[in-house]
């Protein structure tokens, strides 16, 4: 049992075996043992949490990994659990989430919403004064909340694994599969004292495959009726054909970015790479959702290994494809909660990360 003089409890929010995986080993670094709870559904469908301690005027820290099938009961279990511990009097509740959730939309996108920030306002509402999180898709999801946020960062355990486990690393080159992750992919070749490549435009598509609306609003002016103001024509946007800005013929390619979701990107960065002489191509992501059929697509692609850390479950997709590789990323996340317990500076966890990172 937790001793009551440590002063701090850490719970488990999800009843899958990767969470509680992942828990016992932030636990056993930690000395402590995990709280007991008990997380189900119901027969129709709710989520019930039991708490079976006392947790009254102790800080406790919620580990919560979200399965990528099933996203929106992980978060209800996360929302069930802190309102239980609230309720019991609990003086902190601090939610240790290395995947944050719906942090893609993020941004307003034509009439739909900003999930991101609705569910920052739901955590708050739920109980959460703090959150642990990894590897951020946009750093300024930070500001969407009215408590700290700290975004641990994953690079430093990917960067170990190039170093000792890709042999010859010194003949790779690190590469953005777009200009957007140029930055990210700078920050690697930089510590890694190694040559930088970015892909640049987007494959070429027939008349059939462009009703998507990226030639609106139309060229012609409307003439009947109330013409309003006289707004300037706006341009079509289009990206150039694909290029490849940096050698990589007869270079190991290692492409670094945060999620790695609909594989297909990636494989189509693969066979371009290919096609530019690289004899071998690594995929580097903090968070491997893989998605729907992403195994099978990796399996039969050019990419030989993708390297994912633990902060989502995806103990199937290893099964179904032996290219897919884990790091374990448990420490800095014992670490975080042990310095944050103790009021300890987090600036060490952050020590030679590069604010792009």
């Amino acid at each position: 049992m937790n001793v009551a003089k440590s002063g701090y409890r850490v719970f488990s929010a999800n009843s899958s075996v990767a969470c509680t995986e992942l828990a016992k080993k932030i636990t056993e670094r930690l000395g402590v043992e995990l709280g007991k709870s008990v997380v189900f559904q119901e027969s129709n469908s709710e989520t019930r949490v039991d708490v079976k301690e006392s947790v009254r005027g102790q800080t406790i820290f919620i580990i919560q990994t979200i399965p990528s099938r099933d996203v929106n009961t992980a978060i209800m279990e996360l929302l069930v659990m802190a309102y239980a511990l609230k309720t019991s009097c609990a003086k902190n509740i601090i939610g240790v989430i290395p995947y944050f959730p719906y942090s893609k939309q993020c941004k307003m996108r034509k009439r739909g919403s900003i999930v991101c920030k609705l569910l920052a306002s739901m955590l708050a509402k739920a109980g959460l004064t703090h959150i642990i999180t990894m590897d951020l898709h946009q750093k300024e999801i930070q500001g969407f909340f009215s408590f700290p946020v700290d975004n641990l960062r994953a690079s430093p355990f990917l960067i170990q694994y190039i170093q000792e486990e890709i042999p010859d690393y010194r003949n790779a080159i690190i590469v953005a599969k777009s200009p957007a992750a140029a930055k990210r992919a700078q920050s690697y070749a930089e510590r890694l004292r190694l040559g930088l490549a970015v892909i640049h435009g987007e494959a070429q598509c027939s008349e059939s495959d462009m009703a998507d609306g990226r030639h609106s609003p139309p060229c012609v002016r409307n003439t009947t009726g109330h013409t309003g103001l006289e707004l300037p024509l706006m341009m079509a946007k289009e990206k150039p054909p694909i290029t490849v800005v940096g050698d990589v013929g007869g270079r190991i390619a290692i492409i670094v970015d945060d999620i790695i979701d609909d594989v297909g990107d990636f494989v189509a960065a693969a066979e371009i790479l290919k096609e530019r002489g690289a004899y071998k191509i690594y995929i580097m992501a903090t968070h491997g959702l893989l998605s729907a059929d992403a195994p099978r697509l990796i399996d039969e692609s050019a990419i030989d290994e993708v390297v994912v850390t633990n902060t989502v479950p995806h103990e199937v997709q290893k099964l179904q494809c032996p290219k897919i590789k884990t790091v374990d990323v448990s420490m800095i996340l014992a670490e975080a909660i042990r310095r944050i317990h103790n009021g300890e500076s987090m600036a060490y966890l952050f020590r030679n990360i590069a604010v792009d990172d």
